[in-house]
Parts: structure tokens; sequence; C-alpha cells
């Protein structure tokens, strides 16, 4: 019953992840470690004796020591009589119901938790267009074709890019088309709230719950019920608020602030970050049951600089907004020079771009060439600093293009060796992969 790991995630080419099935136990310390446990629908019982169901080698568990068994609310575990016990952060249990991401200790063996991911690879849609979003891409058209699927189910959704690529468009679309669609359409911004007032803000507060609550409050989660709550810039969430947030998700209910009993509410929760998750799970700022809560469906929207197909599209879409429909030309020069900019702000930077040029032009000849040298001239199209932008934002955009130029240019001293460039930026492996990912760069073979 035990395989070896092969869990398959997002890699630069691939659009769609989503969990699969009951998920399985990782073996992450002991023995036996990178081994997996796959859960089907039938209990399982892990031990060191010949009889058990997974033959462990770990002298330290008992010859029939945990019972697994899925149920209707996850995967439940059974202390079998074990002389040594079964734990979970240092906590001696005997029957306990698992979370993906949740650590359960052996003897000397530490499983894990894990829900299988398996990439969605799509048919593109034949449409360049899904309701406000505009692509000719193909990667574009594959998660056009998926939207529908997503926005029927009631699964939560995770979408990763960077800043700029339109990821709160892709959060109306799945509400626009669900059941929801007759809700409320909630924005909160994780990062744009000060900490010590974000938890009020999720879930309200009742009057006199802290200094300066005068009366009762809603959160965003009251003001979802029955719609859809968009957790924008996830990765800021602090620290101490997201056990709350997961409690949130996995019961269905809230308490607010100050309250003493929890509400239910009917909400989707749709959640957006531009940062490598993984990574911050690794350096222990992010929880990992809380993001495995999150990305039931995980969607990467790819920057603009990976899809210059959709340029000509998207220029075409912005100059009829901006000139009330009037039809516009662009010459091949200018569109090409468009093709071949690196765009580090994305279809946000675009837009504004075609904006100003809109407001420059007066007759059908869209001025781009003056609205991309006033850009030029303010240092902006080299991806310096933004000031379009607000400053959390700019500041992200800064990073996430040192990031990519930092990790491409040590890969290629490096000839492509991954290994050989993790040593040399200092930085451990995995996570280097992880960045990798994150900008679409490739590795050459080892």
């Amino acid at each position: 019953m035990i395989e070896k790991s092969a869990t398959r995630v997002l890699d630069g080419r691939a659009t769609v992840v989503r969990q699969m099935g009951k998920g399985r136990l990782l073996i992450v310390k002991g023995p036996d470690r990178g081994e997996a446990i796959a859960i089907a629908e039938a209990p399982l019982t892990l031990g060191s004796g010949s009889g058990c169901d997974v033959l462990l080698s770990d002298p330290t568990v008992s010859r029939r020591h945990l019972g697994v068994e899925p149920g209707t609310d996850g995967v439940v575990l059974r202390d079998l009589g074990s002389t040594n016990g079964s734990f979970v952060q240092g906590s001696r249990f005997q029957e306990l119901t698992l979370g993906f991401g949740t650590e359960v200790t052996i003897g000397q063996t530490v499983l894990k938790y894990v829900p299988h991911e398996e990439p969605m690879d799509l048919a593109p849609s034949d449409e360049e267009t899904y309701g406000s979003l505009v692509g000719r891409d193909e990667k574009l058209r594959k998660l056009f074709r998926l939207l529908g699927d997503v926005a029927n189910s009631e699964a939560t959704v995770l979408i990763e890019g960077e800043t700029g690529t339109g990821k709160e468009l892709f959060a109306e679309e799945i509400h626009r088309t669900s059941p929801r669609r007759g809700g409320p359409f909630i924005v909160f911004d994780c990062g744009a709230v000060p900490k010590e007032l974000i938890e009020s803000a999720l879930f309200g507060h009742v009057k006199g719950a802290f200094t300066g609550a005068i009366t009762d409050r809603k959160g965003a989660f009251e003001e979802a019920d029955g719609g859809t709550l968009f957790l924008d810039e996830i990765g800021e969430l602090a620290p101490e608020v997201q056990p709350a947030l997961l409690r949130a998700l996995d019961k269905r209910a809230i308490r607010a602030v100050g309250g003493t009993s929890y509400g239910q509410i009917s909400v989707r929760v749709v959640a957006a970050t531009n940062r490598n998750l993984r990574a911050d799970i690794a350096a222990k700022r992010f929880r990992e049951d809380l993001y495995y809560r999150l990305a039931v469906v995980r969607m990467h929207v790819p920057p603009l600089r990976d899809r210059p197909d959709d340029i000509p599209p998207l220029v075409e879409h912005f100059a009829k907004q901006f000139r009330g429909g009037e039809p516009v030309e662009v010459t091949r020069e200018e569109m090409e020079r468009l093709r071949r900019h690196n765009w580090p702000g994305n279809v946000r930077e675009l837009r504004n771009v075609i904006e100003r040029a809109c407001a420059l032009t007066h007759g059908s000849k869209l001025e781009i060439d003056e609205a991309f040298d006033e850009r030029a001239a303010g240092g902006l199209n080299a991806g310096t600093v933004n000031i379009e932008l607000p400053f959390k934002e700019a500041k992200a955009q800064v990073v996430d293009n040192f990031e990519r130029e930092y990790i491409r240019a040590v890969l290629k001293r490096s000839h492509g060796n991954l290994s050989a460039a993790a040593r040399s930026a200092e930085v451990d492996r995995k996570h280097f992969r992880e960045l990798l990912r994150k900008h679409g760069l490739r590795e050459s073979s080892e």
C-alpha cells in the first residue's frame, strides 16, 4: 500500500491544478521517509506488524498502531491502543479528523496529510472573450474553457499571477456566471487593513468588543452572505488571523469579535495572490492547512509578456472602451513595438498606455508612440518604479522583476543546472524551483 511520492504540481506550462480524491499520507520523517500512503474508500491499518495493510519499518511504531478511515467530513485517524501513542502538535489523541497539511507523529515517523494535486490539461476555448476578459493566446483560452465549470461548483479557488494580470476580473467572472450571481460580490484586500483590525473587518464585531466599537458591525463574510467573497492578496493576511479564516472555511460559520456564538453563513470564497505561497509556507509565514483549503482549484494567470498574441485584441478592446466605440487605427510598427515590450505592469500597464493614447488622439490613428515615449521618459518603461500604481502594487512589481531577472541570470551562469544555481544563490533547491515555476523559467536536465 505504500507508494513512492509522485505528487504532480503546477509547472510553468500548466494553467490549472485541482485537488483530487481523498488525498494521501506522505511520510516526511522516519525510516520510510519519501514514501506515500494512498487513501481510498476502504479503511487501512498502519503498523510494524505483518498483519497491517501498511507495513512501516520504524521499530518504535506498534504492531497495530493507527487506523485510517475515510469519513464524510474528512479522513479519520484512530489510535489502535499503541504503546508510544499518536500525536498532533505534541498532543496525544485517540481519534482525530484530519485536515490537509496536518502532521501526525507515531513513534519516530511523521505523516503529513496532503491532497492529490492533478494538473488539468484543457482544450482551449473557441472564444477569445469571456465576459470582460479578452485573450487570443491559448493559455488564456484554456482558462476561459475552465471558468464555466469552476463557476458552477462551490469549490474555493486560488488565483495566482503577477500584479496587473487581472486576477480580480477572473474572480468577478466566476461570480457572474455562478448560481450565486444574484448575491453580492465583496472584495476584501487582505493587505490594506491594519492587522489589529483585520479580524473585525472579516468577521464583524459586537458593540463594546474593543475601544471604538460603539455599535455592532458586519464583517466581509456577513456582507457576502449568499454571494462570493474575493480575498485579494491572501498572502498578506496576518499569521494571527489565518486560524480564524481556516475555521470559517471549515465550519461555514463565523463569530464576530467579542461575540459568544457562531452564526452560519453561505459564502463562496475566491482568493488571489501575487506571492509564492509555497515559499511562504516553507518560511512559516502562511499556514499549509489554510493553503490547501483555499487551493481546491488553483488557477495561474500568465503574465502579458508570455502571451504577446493577446496584445492586439486587448489594444482594440481598450481603445473602444476609451473612445466610446469609435474605430481607431494602429500601425503595424506600433503594434510590433507593443508586442516586444516586457510589460512589467501586465494588462494594467497596457490599459494605462492605451488610455493615454486615446486622450492624445484626435483623429482615427491612435497616438501610441507619443504615449509610450512619455512613459519611457519617466523611467517607467524599464519597470523600475511605476508611479501609476498604488505603493503596494508598485513595490510588488519591483520585487517580481528583481526575482525574475536574478533567477534568470543565476540559472544562465549555471548553464541551466538547478542545483548549481540554487547553491550559487544560497537558496534552498526546492524554493529555487518554486521561483522558476512562479516566473515561467525552465531548468535544463541535471
